[in-house]
């Protein structure tokens, strides 16, 4: 199964999907740190590109003749942390929905936070989907039921040529774990805190975590204790000797291995591409469902075809 990768960032849903035995050839980004990141981890070629001019494109991928094009267009304007529901980058939602009808793989994977399953942009890039023949699955997953020690949730949008709407559901959501994915339990003590912090986006909220919980989400920001920070209510204990996660520690939190290169000088660039990507075990659950359902379409078409030739 070949697949190709469309608003890439660092890699995290290409990495996902190669570990569930998805050969990736290709992938297209626009920002200069992301692709930098990209190649310093994978040696297939990754091709910078302003994917909202995506017509320029179309020959490059459709000649690569792929099975499936996969991505995350930029979800800034659907953040719960944004300002806006939606603005001019939720128009690569669309983008993405032209480059998949033009190319017409016999599948696609669509990630976005979870409310922008709502959106304007995702119900006209879903028409345009369902008009070039594509069954539907969509389904919002959280992150530390399908592997990863994280309680982040996204939405997937898993497009089948000439399929049923919710085909894949089932087998998305009968492999969840019945219970969340802690810190603890997934490294298994190789973090040397019992408690860190994890700045709010307002201080109603608890800042302290323990690892004997899922962390919250990883954002593209990594900010210190703040001078004077008194805590909050719910904090499961005081803030003395407390500290933040470091680069290196988010980043496994999202579950990339330990050797993957961020070669960004910058702390604040590095941060930004962690917390851009999608949890690698997120991916790779998702993949290994489609990579799953794709192996039983084709031992079955082999074999009506072996009947055929009886």
């Amino acid at each position: 199964m070949i697949g190709i990768d469309l608003f890439s960032g660092c890699g995290g849903m290409t990495l996902g999907f190669e570990m569930a035995n998805i050969r990736v050839i290709k992938a297209y980004e626009y920002w200069d740190e992301a692709i930098k990141c990209y190649k310093k981890n994978f040696e297939h070629p990754i091709e910078k590109a302003d994917l909202s001019n995506y017509k320029l494109y179309l020959k490059d991928i459709s000649g690569a003749n792929p099975d499936i094009i996969f991505g995350g267009p930029p979800c800034q304007d659907f953040s719960h942390a944004g300002k806006r529901l939606e603005g001019n980058r939720a128009d690569l939602t669309r983008s993405f929905a032209e480059i998949v009808a033009s190319v017409r793989p016999k599948w696609y994977v669509m990630e976005n936070v979870d409310r922008s399953r709502n959106s304007l942009a995702y119900k006209g890039a879903r028409k345009i989907l369902k008009d070039s023949g594509y069954g539907i699955t969509e389904v919002v997953l959280d992150a530390s039921l399908c592997g990863a020690p994280q309680k982040r949730k996204r939405f997937f949008s898993i497009g089948l040529q000439n399929s049923l709407d919710g085909f894949l559901l089932y087998d998305l959501k009968k492999n969840l774990s019945n219970s969340p994915m802690t810190i603890r339990a997934f490294f298994n003590g190789v973090f040397d805190v019992e408690f860190y912090y994890r700045h709010p986006r307002n201080y109603s909220r608890r800042a302290i975590f323990s690892i004997d919980e899922p962390s919250p989400t990883i954002r593209g920001v990594n900010r210190p204790v703040p001078a004077g920070y008194t805590g909050h209510p719910n904090d499961p204990v005081k803030i003395d000797g407390i500290r933040e996660l470091s680069t290196f520690e988010r980043s496994l939190i999202q579950t990339f291995p330990k050797d993957f290169i961020f070669p960004s000088n910058s702390k604040t660039t590095n941060e930004q591409l962690i917390g851009n990507a999608v949890p690698i075990k997120l991916a790779e659950y998702v993949a290994k469902a489609v990579f799953k359902h794709h192996l039983a379409y084709v031992c079955t078409r082999k074999e009506n075809q072996l009947i055929r030739n009886l």
